[in-house]
């Protein structure tokens, strides 16, 4: 029953340098599990030990979330450690996606791997379009998409940053940014 919710499972990607690519994506978690849907999480930079607002919500939603990141890029102490996880992440996606268990799975962050060449953005589009369920969605946030992501997606957002608060000075806030 559950499957024919979904006609067509789209490929959505949210990019661009403003805020609310990943707010964005969270939305369509909570929209999707509302209906039922089966959802999972996959973050590519953020640290598996954060405590993020959206992570605590989803354990207590029950909601699968995998943080497999060591934090942001441009901190990394040790980048072959940061892109040793970024690849265990494509594994962990690959294998979520392959299990056919989720209606709706995210991709957090996922445009780093691609953009800096830790993953061949054409391989994933095939590995994509050869494994991943016709009737599942696919949702993957993040910066300087490729362009051949862009072209394989069913619906792209760029944001486009127009003020933010850093700007001023303020610093993130808890339930805002994080």
């Amino acid at each position: 029953m559950k499957k024919q919710k979904i006609k067509h499972g789209l490929v959505i990607v949210n990019t661009g340098n403003g805020k609310g690519k990943s707010t964005s994506a969270f939305g369509m978690v909570l929209r999707s599990w509302g209906r039922g849907f089966q959802v999972c999480v996959v973050q590519f930079i953020k640290a598996e030990t954060g405590q993020w607002g959206e992570v605590k919500a989803a354990k207590k939603l029950g909601i699968n979330w995998f943080a497999i990141g060591d934090g942001f890029t441009w901190t990394s102490k040790d980048m072959d450690e940061t892109v040793a996880r970024a690849l265990q992440g494509w594994e962990v996606a690959k294998e979520k996606i392959s299990s056919r268990n989720y209606d709706l799975i995210v991709l957090d962050e996922f445009t780093y791997a691609l953009h800096f060449g830790w993953l061949d953005t054409k391989q994933v589009i095939d590995w994509l379009k050869a494994n991943k369920p016709e009737d599942m969605h696919l949702v993957i946030t993040g910066r300087d998409a490729p362009a051949e992501l862009i072209e394989y997606a069913d619906l792209v957002t760029e944001m486009m940053e127009v003020k933010h608060p850093f700007q001023k000075g303020i610093q993130a806030q808890a339930g805002i940014e994080y």
